[in-house]
């Protein structure tokens, strides 16, 4: 599964042909979780708070690339690289 971005110690992967809704898979520290790229929220898993947080405010700052890699993912295309928060 790609990593489509890391930072903070966060690695965010996205699946090709994964099922809907669109979403994101976050690892952090021993946590999974699976987020909802168009709400922000936890669909499955748990996540510390302050990693919560951090990731929430990337997907609304990225939100519209995380589409794009969420179409590319659902056409089996390379997915492109996002900028972590971090700036890295």
């Amino acid at each position: 599964m790609p990593v489509i971005s890391y930072f903070f110690g966060i690695t965010i992967r996205m699946y090709h042909d994964d099922y809907p809704p669109a979403h994101i898979h976050v690892e952090y520290q021993g946590y999974i979780a699976l987020m909802n790229i168009n709400t922000g929220k936890i669909e499955k898993g748990k996540l510390p708070n302050k990693a919560f947080k951090i990731v929430s405010e990337w997907v609304q700052t990225h939100q519209e690339e995380l589409k794009k890699d969420w179409e590319l993912a659902q056409n089996f295309k390379p997915l492109e690289k996002i900028q972590g928060a971090d700036n890295d």
